[in-house]
Order: structure tokens, then C-alpha cells, then sequence
């Protein structure tokens, strides 16, 4: 176990620094990107739910206050990686991209009996993409220009999550995230014969708190509650902007180093649903609101709006005094979800929603478990300029648990 320990400790020290996912959605364009979603365990075979889930056999990185659950003697270690084959279409093309991306690597143990901490390192957004001859309306105009981007980088988060058990009943947990990182854009902008070049590289910073609850209303009834605090993200900026009109070139800035826009995350609140049946069927959904409209801030590109995110999954393995062979110990996982975005362009929302499915195959005699899991999804619709995405989505998971802590027999 002391190997696992350092390999975790080696990892996050190693993978920090190319920790950002490769994305090629043309809405990686907007504030610091596509925002990523890294889920622990089946969590992804699940729509996405986690919030009344609790720690017991898996890194629940949905609710803080989970931790509280993790058996005294377990340690868990967890990584992933997902592939994602996307198709864009807007009114005149198609176009398809694949991409693999690293998904998060953390590991949770206890404290003592009522109270467990967990440690990750994942992605937070990416902006990495490549737009060509990409025509935008001019606000209130009934011009349009044409864009030329690229983009790489993105921000990570690291997060240390604590759970306290107050009660058999309740659980409180609160998780602080540090979110770091760099963005580098090169963008064309063409009007007529106008071209105007800017190149910038940003540089983030920033933490925020998560605060979570879990009441247990008996032992197949589980109610959670996640709070996200509003957070800024601190920005710095390095750059460069040539103007050419015709034949004549300016140079108008060159390396200017000066302070970027702050970004700001708004306050999300998060409440979530378990329920067990017969032991073995688990039924799970999630509702999230962000307030995004509070953070007063703009782009150019459109409008930050309110979220809204509902989630439904479905769990089912087989009753343990039934098992008799390696293929009745799997466990089989249902979701889909609804986010309606946080961005409005022309007047329209940027929305998304996944159907997945999964299944979980058990290691060894503990609770460690492979988890794959698919996503289909379709993100924004061909109709006011917007570009339409279908995507596919293949993630792997790998859950470890080891026993620790267990005093040696001898006879």
C-alpha cells in the first residue's frame, strides 16, 4: 500500500502540468472554456448524480460530506481517462473530431471512525479548439464578421475534501478547490479587408469552497445538499495586437504585460435523492441551479445566463447472497441528464442533453471495481447561427480500495 501512496503522490505531482483536457467544441471559446465534468466512480454511468450517494464503496467527488461513510479501514484510488467522437453541423457543413482526455486522479481515506478526506486533481475547463472562417452576427448590426482562433490550455482544480459524521443520521463536509492555470489564444478578426490579430497569453487563479450535506432518513433513504460558493478568478495577461487594413500594417500593442478581466464563478446550489430498494436497486436524482446571471460579467461573444441541471440514475447488482459466478457481481448503471447552459447567443440558450449507460466489474474481494460507462449527447441546435454537437462519449474508471489498519492474527 505504501507503493499505491507514492504512485498517487508521484502522479499528481507529474500529471499537474498536463492536466488539461484537449477539447475542440467551438464553445470552448467562451470565459475560460468548456467547463469539464470529472466524475469518480459510476458516477458518470449515472447521469451524473452523486449528491446523496455516500463514500462507502467509491470516491464521491459530488458531496463533500460523503467522506463521512468511508469505512475505517478503507483507503481508495481512483484515475480515469474518457474519449469523446464529435460531430459539429452548423447550415452549411459538417465536421467530426475525436479527442481522448485525462479525467482526474484523487484517493480518500479515513480520519477515524466519523470523518474521511479525499485529495484530487483534475481539470476544470478547457479552451483548447481550432475555428475557421467562423461568421458572428455584430451586435446590434445586421453585419457579421469572420473569425480565425485557436486556442490551448485550460484550468485545473485542486481539491481537498473533508466529511464529518455528526450523527448516524447526518453528515457535513466542506472542500476547498485551488483552480490554476494558463490560456493561450491567437485570434483573427476580418471585416472587408480588415484583419486584426491578437495573440494573448492568460494566467488564473483562484479558490473556492464547497459545502455539503447528507441526512440518512433511514437506512434505504438518503437526502443530500451541495452549496458552491461565488469565487473570482484572478487573471493576468501578456499581449500582442497587429492591425492590417489593405496593405498598410500597425503594429497597435507588442508584449504589453497588464492585469486580464477577473472571471467570477457563481453561487450553485445542489440538492440530491437515493433510494434503495431490496438492497440491491439504487434510484438516484440530482437538481442544480447557478446563478450565473449574478455575476455581472459579459463577453463578447454572448451572455452568461442562469443553469439548470437535472439528473436521473439508476443502479442494479445483483442481491450478494445470490452471487455464484464472476458475471453476477457486475454492476449495471442507467442515467441521463439536462443542463441548460450558461450561455446565450442570439438570444438562445447553448443547452445539452446525455443519455448513458455503464457497467462496474469487481476486483479482487473488496470494493474496488473497472468502470465504463457511454454518453450520448447533443449539445445546442442548428438555428441562429449556432453550431449543432452530437457527441459520443467513452470513459474508464478505475476504483481501488485496500484494507489498512488491520491488526495481524497470530496463533
Amino acid at each position: 500500500m505504501k507503493r499505491i501512496i507514492i504512485i498517487s503522490l508521484f502522479m499528481l505531482l507529474s500529471i499537474a502540468a498536463y492536466c488539461q483536457s484537449v477539447a475542440t467544441s467551438p464553445y470552448s471559446i467562451y470565459g475560460l472554456g468548456s467547463l469539464y465534468q470529472s466524475d469518480f466512480g459510476p458516477i458518470s454511468a449515472m447521469g451524473g448524480t452523486g449528491i446523496a450517494l455516500p463514500s462507502s464503496t467509491f470516491i464521491n467527488n459530488k458531496n463533500p460530506s460523503s467522506l463521512a461513510f468511508i469505512g475505517k479501514n478503507s483507503f481508495f484510488y481512483d484515475f480515469g481517462a474518457k474519449t469523446i467522437f464529435s460531430t459539429y453541423k452548423d447550415k452549411s457543413k459538417t465536421e467530426k473530431k475525436k479527442n481522448t482526455q485525462f479525467s482526474h486522479i484523487a484517493f480518500a481515506f479515513p480520519v477515524n471512525s466519523k470523518s474521511g478526506i479525499s485529495i484530487a486533481l483534475l481539470p476544470y475547463s478547457s479552451a483548447s479548439y481550432v475555428i475557421s472562417n467562423y461568421r458572428m452576427k455584430i451586435n446590434n448590426s445586421n453585419e457579421y464578421y469572420y473569425l480565425d482562433a485557436e486556442s490551448k490550455g485550460g484550468l485545473n482544480s485542486f481539491d481537498v475534501a473533508y466529511g464529518y459524521q455528526l450523527s448516524k443520521k447526518l453528515a457535513l463536509g466542506i472542500k476547498p478547490s485551488v483552480y490554476f492555470g494558463s490560456i493561450e489564444e491567437n485570434k483573427n478578426f476580418s471585416i472587408a479587408n480588415s484583419i486584426t490579430t491578437i495573440n494573448t497569453t492568460s494566467n488564473y487563479k483562484g479558490v473556492r469552497f464547497t459545502l455539503g450535506s447528507q441526512f440518512c432518513v433511514d437506512s434505504t433513504f438518503v437526502l443530500g445538499l451541495t452549496v458552491k460558493t461565488p469565487a473570482k478568478i484572478s487573471a493576468g495577461k501578456k499581449q500582442s495586437i497587429k492591425s492590417v487594413n489593405g496593405t498598410d500594417t500597425e503594429i497597435v500593442a507588442a508584449e504589453i504585460v497588464s492585469d486580464a478581466v477577473n472571471y467570477y464563478l457563481p453561487l450553485e446550489i445542489g440538492f440530491g435523492v437515493n433510494k434503495r430498494f431490496k438492497n440491491n436497486m439504487s434510484f438516484s436524482v440530482d437538481y442544480e441551479k447557478s446563478l450565473w446571471n449574478s455575476t455581472n460579467q459579459s463577453s463578447i461573444y454572448g451572455q452568461f445566463t442562469n443553469q439548470d441541471k437535472l439528473s436521473v440514475g439508476f443502479s442494479y447488482f445483483k442481491d450478494q447472497l445470490r452471487k455464484t459466478n464472476f458475471y453476477e457481481k457486475i454492476h449495471y448503471y442507467l442515467g441521463m441528464n439536462y443542463d441548460s447552459g450558461f450561455l446565450l447567443i442570439n438570444d438562445q440558450k447553448v443547452d445539452n442533453i446525455a443519455f448513458s449507460v455503464g457497467f462496474g466489474i469487481p476486483l479482487e474481494h473488496t470494493n474496488s471495481q473497472f468502470n465504463i460507462s457511454y454518453s450520448y449527447g447533443i449539445k445546442a441546435k442548428v438555428s441562429n447561427d449556432l453550431i449543432k454537437e452530437n457527441y459520443h462519449k467513452i470513459g474508464i474508471n478505475f476504483s481501488f480500495e485496500a484494507i489498512w489498519f488491520m491488526k495481524g492474527k497470530y496463533e
